[in-house]
Formats: C-alpha cells, sequence, structure tokens
C-alpha cells in the first residue's frame, strides 16, 4: 500500500439508541483504529439533530486522547464561522498540551447545521469585527503561528498554553478557493469528496495545489465495505446528498431532501436549486474500495484517504473499517 488511511466519525445514533450509546462506539471505534494501524481519527461538528451525537470536536478528543495511545485525532472540522479563532487556537494548543504530536485541527466553511443553530450560535458576534471566512482563518494561522509581541499591544496576546508540538492544521473544502486559501496561509488541505464526488473538480484542484502549495493533499472519501457487493449496496441505498443554492447565493450540503427543504424555511431566502450530489461514495467487498482507492492514488497523486462510513449500524460500520484495513482477511 502506497498510501494512508484515516477515519472520520460522526458518532452517529442508531434507530433505537442513546446518545451516550454512540459516543461509546467512537470510543471504542477510535480503540480499534488504532490497532489496526489507522493513522488518524476525526470527529466531526453538527447541530440541532437527533441523528449525530457530535456538536463539540474538542470535548470528544479531549475524551479520546484519554483513552487511546497513538493515533493521531483531530476535527472534521471545527466550523470556524461560529467562534472566536482565539478561542479555537486556545482550545486546540491545550490538546496539543494534553497529548504531544497527535492532535490535528481541521478547520471548515460550512455552518455544520441548519440556520436556527446558526443564529443561536453566533448569537451577540458583531459581524462586522469578525470579518469573511478569509480573515477568520488569517486570524486564527496567526494564533497558532506567533508568540505575540509588545505586552500592551492586542498582538501580544499569546494563545496558551504554548504547546511543544504544534496542532497539524488542515483546511477542509471543496473548491480551488479553499485550496488557494490553505495554500496561501500555509495550511494542509483536504478536499471533501465525501460531498462532491466530481473528479473533473477534483483534478483542477489537485493541479492548483501542486503548483501553488508544500502541504499534504486528503482527499474525504465514503466508503461502504462489506462481505460481499450485495451486502455493501444495501448498506449503501440510505446514503443521499442534496445540494441547496438559495438566491442569497448561499450554498449548502445536506444529507436529504427534507433537510433542504428545512434549510430554505429556516434560511428565509427562496430556492434557487435544489439537486441531488453525487458522493465519492466506495463501496462493494474490501478488495473491491481498496482497487478504487489505489485508482484514485494513481489518477491523483492522493497519499492519504479519510474514510467516512455514512451508515449508523454500529456493528456494520466496525466490520466494514476492520475488513478495509485488513482487506486480505475479508473471506476469513
Amino acid at each position: 500500500m502506497t498510501y494512508r488511511l484515516s477515519l472520520l466519525d460522526k458518532s452517529p445514533v442508531a434507530e433505537g439508541e442513546t446518545a451516550g450509546q454512540a459516543l461509546a462506539r467512537t470510543l471504542e471505534l477510535a480503540q480499534r483504529a488504532e490497532a489496526w494501524g489507522y493513522h488518524r481519527f476525526w470527529v466531526a461538528e453538527h447541530h440541532n439533530t437527533s441523528r449525530l451525537a457530535s456538536p463539540s470536536p474538542e470535548i470528544i478528543i479531549a475524551w479520546l486522547a484519554a483513552q487511546t495511545q497513538r493515533i493521531r485525532l483531530g476535527s472534521g472540522g471545527v466550523m470556524l464561522q461560529h467562534y472566536s479563532p482565539y478561542k479555537v487556537a486556545e482550545n486546540f494548543h491545550l490538546l496539543a498540551s494534553l497529548a504531544p504530536g497527535r492532535i490535528d485541527l481541521g478547520v471548515g466553511k460550512a455552518p455544520g447545521g441548519l440556520p436556527l443553530s446558526t443564529r443561536a450560535l453566533q448569537k451577540g458576534i458583531r459581524p462586522e469585527e469578525k470579518g469573511d471566512f478569509a480573515a477568520q482563518l488569517a486570524e486564527l494561522t496567526g494564533w497558532l503561528t506567533e508568540r505575540g509581541g509588545d505586552e500592551d499591544d492586542f498582538h501580544a496576546l499569546r494563545a496558551t498554553p504554548l504547546p511543544s508540538h504544534k496542532p497539524q492544521r488542515f483546511l477542509l473544502g471543496a473548491s480551488p478557493e479553499s485550496a488557494a486559501l490553505a495554500a496561501k496561509l500555509g495550511w494542509h488541505f483536504v478536499f471533501a469528496g465525501h460531498l462532491n464526488g466530481d473528479k473533473a473538480l477534483l483534478g483542477d484542484v489537485v493541479r492548483l495545489w501542486r503548483q501553488r502549495a508544500r502541504g499534504d493533499f486528503l482527499l474525504a472519501v465514503q466508503a461502504v465495505v462489506a462481505e460481499s457487493r450485495e451486502e455493501a449496496e444495501t448498506l449503501s441505498q440510505a446514503v443521499q446528498l442534496w445540494l441547496v443554492e438559495l438566491q442569497n447565493g448561499q450554498k449548502v450540503t445536506v444529507a436529504s431532501e427534507a433537510q433542504a427543504e428545512a434549510f430554505i424555511r429556516q434560511a428565509g431566502s427562496p430556492a434557487a436549486r435544489i439537486t441531488p450530489r453525487t458522493p465519492s461514495l466506495l463501496k462493494g467487498t474490501a478488495t473491491d474500495v481498496r482497487a478504487a482507492l489505489e485508482a484514485l492514488h494513481q489518477q491523483f497523486g492522493i497519499e492519504e484517504f479519510v474514510i467516512d462510513t455514512p451508515f449508523a449500524d454500529g456493528a456494520a460500520r466496525l466490520r466494514s473499517l476492520a475488513l478495509l484495513a485488513a482487506p486480505e482477511k475479508e473471506l476469513a
């Protein structure tokens, strides 16, 4: 194998489960991923949903760090628009101090929820002070890399504690603009292929990245692995993605047509378009999925994949990722 595998977990709550049970499975999966040889284990941020138990990746990362030993842990990602860049830097400097050399900070531009939760999260924030996403990311970069100057100067502030090993920084996105921003600010980049499976776009972004950046380029994909292709097909049937485009220019990807309609109602702006979006969904036996990953590696030079398993059945998810880690054992 000439590429690395990492995992993204959203702490999905299966039917009849509690959030506590879903989070316990996240811990079990992180511990097993470490034993299986996965490189990173990232947790997501989603708000106001009974289907996912992961609104605060920082808290889950700290909990996982205390109960694992080697695997890198991180956010996939922190939704920066809701928060103070200074506080995000403090949180991840603290995590990096608790687990030196093991912490990743992944940052995303999406809201991680529908407009109602966005308004609640941003209550009291002054938009004119916050700036756009590029300004927020630039400020966060400063807090993560600078140690300040004159004590009376705002820029002398430090995001303490200052860890011996800085967290690795990843920008999550699916556009040339996002890749260019990551390259400009010195962040690694994760192409969100699990949300947008357009290979032509992926190729454009990869070429831009190779021209402008020196950091790592990761590809996030959805993968459904089972003992048989028939079982994998059954598990993947529930996977949906919908692109919502509003007349005010806002765009968001959601997991169902019902969520798309709810987003439109809460946003207060008419929809320009609602369309199904094809995810980068790899499915089949472990040999099938490994072959698909190898093809992406060969075509685009991808050296690390972040695997998202987009179904809630806990036993099936564990089995899927165990098979992917050791495809030669898929029939054992």
